[in-house]
């Protein structure tokens, strides 16, 4: 067998590199903009405010003040954040694009690592690296640069078996146990690490570990002799021509720096045309993988506090139903259906009750356990019978939206292979009592598998339709006409 420590790093290790680091920066970018959104961090899924374990804001909410979870937003410049500027939906866009990139980059670094003789330069053979990666340890503590290995020391050796084989499959675990998808379907599965509170605080601790290896590596790249490194890294060996190497690699770096300048840039100018790129492939992955899972939750306990996210309809429509304690109120049901419905909230409570406790995932980031209680979209669709070519169902609101007039009135859209899952409900009752107006009285939609901005509140009318390009944006919902979210974005 070759000893690959002699043949130098092939080509396809050094595009791995170039490509691994240009994924991993937007990751972490992307990831600061989902931060901002929530700027908090909790051990427990109540997330109780106060309760965080670390904040980056220094915004507070006296006791008795009204506020709402869009007033903890922390907007983070594009210097820091990828878009920056308080952009939630792209930066999630971005988050996932990159992840797809990240993973696919991975697995062919791995599948060739392990059949060639390249796995020999990061897994062990002897126990003997370990005192060696002391002494390496040792002596970059005391600012001197250990003898190099072939062809780096043991200390580097166990920081890339580390970085590649630990951390990396611990943040996608951390990830995927975040989506809301997965755990409604599995709710055991979050909980190996504490719960999704659990799970994004450790995400975002494998973050800033792999934000300092960046820093540590590209320091150590510098200490070692940054024309040495850059002719293995860019031409696979040191006896290569250093000025080459370095002629070619800057100008590399600096492509990666142009490719984030110009997302931030494209991403704020044209958010619309950023993020129908972004779904590209994307999209249809999300939906296959997470999107139509069934909800299963079945949770004991309830928050002592919850969260609202947006303030209610200021219309005198619904203020005079609020007044007249929503006897007043009705639901419709229309579109490609073959009896139209005309229900009150009376209409409703005579159709099959159904009770869940579950956990509520906003796209913030916070989360809050709560009893809901209503009839099951399914029943609904029993007494209209949709047409045979009805493919979605519209949930419109009386929702105004006056915080950002002339965007329209908050809607939202599920197909209608979620509409029929048991733990999606039309709910009017929240923790045994009639649902508060700031959680959406009269009516609202619990569909368990989502993040929280699916489940439209103040609901007054259902339409059933084969498709939603003509509604609204043509995006499938009010925030992701206007904030730029993606129908995909919720199960994930």
């Amino acid at each position: 067998m070759d000893d690959p420590f002699q043949l130098g790093f092939p080509l396809w290790i050094r595009l791995t590199h170039f490509f691994a680091f240009l994924f991993t920066t937007l990751l972490i970018r992307s990831g600061i903009e989902i931060i901002g959104a929530h700027p908090k961090l909790y051990w427990r899924d109540d997330a109780l405010p106060g309760s965080e374990w670390i904040r980056f804001t220094r915004k507070q909410f006296l006791k008795g003040t009204a506020w709402t979870a869009e007033d903890e937003i922390e907007p983070i410049s594009p210097w820091g954040a990828l878009p920056g500027r308080n952009n939630l939906g792209l930066g999630r866009h971005w988050h996932f694009w990159a992840l797809n990139g990240w993973l696919l980059t991975g697995m062919i670094y791995v599948v060739l690592l392990f059949t060639t003789p390249q796995w020999r330069r990061l897994v062990p053979t002897s126990l003997e690296i370990f005192p060696a990666a002391w002494h390496s340890l040792v002596a970059y503590a005391h600012f001197r640069l250990p003898p190099n290995g072939d062809p780096f020391n043991a200390l580097q050796q166990l920081t890339y078996l580390f970085v590649i084989f630990m951390l990396s499959p611990f943040q996608i675990v951390t990830g995927i146990m975040m989506s809301p998808a997965l755990a409604a379907r599995f709710p055991w599965f979050p909980r190996i690490f504490g719960g999704h509170q659990a799970a994004r605080s450790l995400h975002f601790i494998g973050l800033i570990i792999f934000v300092g290896f960046i820093v540590v590596h590209v320091a150590l790249v510098i200490a070692h002799g940054f024309t040495l490194e850059m002719a293995k890294i860019v031409l696979g060996s040191e006896a290569r021509s250093h000025a080459v190497a370095t002629a070619i690699g800057l100008p590399a770096i600096a492509a990666v720096i142009a490719f984030h300048f110009l997302a931030t840039r494209y991403s704020l100018a044209s958010p619309m045309q950023a993020k129908r790129l972004l779904e590209i492939g994307v999209d249809p992955l999300q939906r296959r993988l997470f999107h139509h899972w069934n909800s299963r939750q079945a949770y004991r306990h309830v928050s002592a506090y919850a969260r609202v996210n947006g303030l209610p309809p200021r219309n005198h429509i619904y203020q005079r139903l609020v007044e007249s304690n929503f006897t007043e109120w009705r639901l419709e049901v229309r579109g490609l259906v073959q009896k139209k419905l005309d229900l009150s909230l009376n209409d409703l409570r005579q159709m099959p009750y159904q009770t869940q406790t579950t956990l509520h995932r906003c796209v913030q980031g916070w989360s809050y356990f709560a009893q809901w209680a209503g009839a099951p979209v399914s029943a609904i669709m029993d007494a209209c019978q949709p047409l045979p070519n009805a493919r979605f169902l519209v949930f419109y609101t009386l929702d105004e939206k006056w915080e950002k007039p002339g965007h329209g009135n908050y809607y939202e859209v599920i197909d209608l292979e979620i509409a029929v899952h048991t733990q999606t409900i039309l709910a009017y009752e929240m923790n045994h009592q009639p649902l508060p107006v700031p959680y959406g009285a009269p009516l609202r939609l619990r569909v368990e598998n989502q993040l929280g901005y699916k489940m439209a509140k103040w609901i007054n009318r259902l339409e059933f339709v084969d498709s939603f390009k003509y509604i609204g944006k043509g995006q499938g919902g009010w925030r992701d006409d206007v904030l730029h979210y993606s129908p995909s974005d919720a199960g994930i």
